[in-house]
């Protein structure tokens, strides 16, 4: 049954061939000759499919491209923004590290008698609150105690003799260091053996 109805197409195929193959005065052309425009005919689209479909691909290659490089574009500018967030955030409380350290110095200085315990404990939760604070800003304080002296994280107010430490330990930090990220945001003033 599909053999008929091929057979069925290609009659129907020739005969519209020879329709149009009659020129203006009603002659028909040679056999061969028709062939040939036919094949030149079939030969060019062959070439225009090739060359449309090669011509999709270099659209669609560039787009994929062009998309690709937009999403890596996007996110290279949520970085920088969560950056830049983070490092104003940093420099505004930057300015609050001494009020931290005054905070921790009256708090190491506080008296033992009198009424003042009540008031050392109120000074005690604002500066929970502050480091809390700065923690949720990623600022985190330096752990430099027993470390070697690094010129990246430390600064070196006095080269001391000491014969508990190694010569380039850490003796004592006078002032704490603050991290954002792993950024310094101030580095740990600190005293050295020699």
């Amino acid at each position: 049954m599909v053999e008929k109805q091929e057979e069925n197409e290609n009659t129907l195929i020739e005969g519209e061939i020879e329709t149009n193959l009659t020129d203006t005065h009603g002659a028909t052309e040679t056999g061969s000759t028709v062939a040939e425009e036919i094949l030149e005919e079939v030969a060019q689209l062959r070439e225009q499919v090739v060359e449309l479909t090669a011509q999709s691909k270099e659209y669609l290659d560039g787009w994929q491209r062009a998309r690709a490089d937009f999403a890596n574009y996007k996110k290279r500018i949520e970085r920088e923004q969560a950056e830049t967030y983070r490092m104003a955030a940093a420099s505004v409380l930057k300015r609050f590290l001494e009020v931290l350290d005054d905070l921790d110095l009256a708090l190491a200085n506080k008296p033992e008698q009198g009424g003042a315990e009540d008031f050392s404990n109120g000074i005690e939760l604002i500066r929970q609150k502050l480091l809390l604070i700065m923690e949720n800003e990623g600022i985190t304080k330096m752990d430099v105690d027993g470390m070697e002296f690094d010129p990246n994280l430390h600064e070196a107010i006095s080269s001391e003799d000491s014969p508990d430490h190694d010569s380039g330990e850490i003796i004592a930090v006078v002032k704490n260091g603050y991290m954002v990220g792993d950024k310094v945001l101030r580095p740990a003033v600190v005293r050295v053996a020699k």
